[in-house]
Parts: C-alpha cells; structure tokens; sequence
C-alpha cells in the first residue's frame, strides 16, 4: 500500500496550519511504515488529498482515471474561511460550494475534529467522514535549556519579564484585535504574536495595527520557527489563543504537548477534548480573558499542564499514523 500526499502549493502553505498538517501527515505514516509519495504522477494505490487549490479537480480525475480511491482531508470550511485574508467573507460562499463538490467527489473525508465533522455534515456531504486530529510529536517538545536561552536572548527579556505569546497567522479571525486590547489593559506583560505578516493577505486595520497602531508590550516577531520558537513554547507564561474558529488548531497541540499553560477561546471546536478548568483554562470575552490571564500568572488557579500533556499524548503522531492506516486499508477493501 502506497499513499500519494498531494498539498497543492507546498511551499506557498508552509507558514500556515495547512503547511504543518504536510509535515504531521509524513511523519505519521513514517510512524506507521505506510510507504508515500508527494507526486501524483508517480505509482500509488491511494490518493490523500489535502488541498483545494486550482488543481485539485485535475488530480482528483487523474486518480479516478487510474481507478485509485481518494481519501479528501477537509482541513477548510467557509466558518474558518471568514474573517481571515483580505476579501475572504466575499468569497467564503464561493469557495464554500467549492468544497461541497470538492469533497464529494473522495471516497471518504478526514476531518480533524467531530465539530468540522459536524460542519461537513450540516452542508449537506453524505461521503462517510473520519475525525482524525492532525498530531503533534511529542518527543520535539522535550524541555531544551538552549532553545529556551534563544528565545529569551532573541526578545532581550529580563529575568523577571512574565511573556505571554500566540502563535497564529494575524487574521481577525484568529482574535489578534482581542489580544493586543487585552495587552493594552495588562502593560506589565509582555505579549508576542508568532505569525507571518503576508501584506497581501492581511486588511488594512489589521496592517495597520501590525505597523503601528499597538502599545509597546506588543511584539509582532512575524515568521519564526526552530529554536526560537520552540524556547518560546518551553518558557513562555501562558499560551493565549483567542480564535474565534478553528477546524483543531495544531498550536493548541504544540503549546499541550510543550507543557505550557493555555487560555483559549471557548468555542465549540475544543468541546469534549478541551475542557475548562480540567486541562486548559477558557474565557468568553476580553473581560474574562483578562481576569483568567492575571490569575494563571500569579498561580492564583491551579497549574494544568500535566493534564493538558495527557490530551497531546493522546494525539502523538504514532498514534495518529496507525489510525490513518486503518482508515487506507478500509477504503482499499471497498474499492475492491
């Protein structure tokens, strides 16, 4: 059995989610010994299609044609499609009915979690849907006294500075307008948003927050990944996501599986993996963000990491390969 990975764009989609989903996906059949392939011109039994690019519909026919089943990984939907790049409530409709036809045309659906399941099923798809979350090797998040000395020498942090971080493209979508008010309210932190700045991509009030329009406590590192990163994981004081919709969020694994404190949004997404005051903490709106932030950092709640650790444990990348295994030789056996 040999899969054929197809990211459309690999290297455009690298920054982002999606990008981290290629990564995760190789590393899983690795784990799993499932032999694949990143070219859909070379000899493979199963099409695992991730994108939806302008030619996904080609590969898609190209595998039908050789009468290769296609398995489709529904990482979209038009709820994550709002509020993000520039234009995207415009075309959120469009692209909507896009991956309808899209993901109607595979064998079966992989979605990270029951809720995006949920949202495929609201649309109207009756192809047979996988909850499958996206992983996270927990062996890369080891405690690291180096990476974290990179990450503190890179910001020039002082002992005492208390960091808050998030690490996310600056959509709106993702609450980097809630988190840079919610900073604004709190001077003695400081706060650091991880994420490329794609001008091309980003509306003008979000560039124009970026640019200058947010208090000094507020650092927009743009796109940073290795050492510098990974430090920032292993040291930081709490991991403050505030998106407003998500399909999973592979950061919310990595801040888990890095032991480190989070606060996030509580939207449905995270329901009955995620749950409040068990293994994360979550807020409804800024005021309550902003409470729950000057609390965890003053240990004035109780510390969750090892149980937040024990939900990325359960999504490690060799545990995630062996559940895509089965879902191959499934659809192999019914396209016999």
């Amino acid at each position: 059995m040999k899969v054929c990975l197809y990211f459309e764009n690999a290297n455009l989609i690298s920054k982002s989610g999606i990008g981290s989903a290629l990564k995760h996906q190789m590393a899983a059949l690795d784990y799993a010994n499932v032999p694949y392939t990143l070219d859909y011109h070379d000899q493979y039994d199963i099409l695992h299609i991730n994108t939806i690019g302008i030619k996904s519909k080609e590969v898609i026919f190209h595998a039908k044609k050789l009468n290769r089943p296609v398995i489709y990984h529904a990482h979209s939907t038009e709820e994550d499609i709002r509020n993000s790049y520039f234009g995207s409530n415009a075309v959120a409709p469009i692209l909507k009915k896009r991956l309808i036809s899209l993901y109607s045309k595979a064998n079966c659906i992989i979605t990270p979690t029951p809720y995006s399941k949920s949202l495929l099923l609201k649309y109207g798809i009756t192809v047979p849907i996988f909850p499958v979350s996206n992983g996270i090797r927990i062996k890369d998040y080891q405690t690291d006294k180096q990476k974290i000395a990179k990450f503190r020498d890179y910001f020039k942090l002082a002992p005492e500075d208390k960091t808050i971080i998030c690490v996310a493209l600056p959509f709106k979508r993702k609450g980097i307008i809630d988190f840079v008010n919610i900073a604004q309210e709190l001077p003695q932190y400081k706060f650091i948003w991880f994420g490329d700045t794609y001008k091309y991509l980003l509306t003008h009030d979000i560039q124009t927050l970026i640019k200058r329009k947010h208090p000094k406590n507020v650092i927009f590192p743009g796109y940073i990944s290795g050492d510098v990163l990974m430090g920032a994981y292993l040291n930081c004081d709490l991991f403050f996501f505030p998106s407003y919709e998500e399909t999973e969020g592979i950061v919310v694994l990595e801040a888990l599986a890095a032991k480190c404190p989070i606060l996030i949004r509580d939207i449905p997404v995270y329901n009955h993996w995620l749950v409040d005051q068990e293994n994360c903490y979550k807020g409804k709106d800024n005021h309550d963000f902003k409470n729950k932030i000057i609390k965890i950092l003053n240990h004035k709640l109780p510390n969750l990491t090892s149980a937040g650790f024990k939900v990325a444990q359960d999504r490690d990348l060799s545990k995630i390969g062996l559940q895509l295994k089965q879902i191959y030789k499934k659809v192999l056996e019914q396209a016999k």
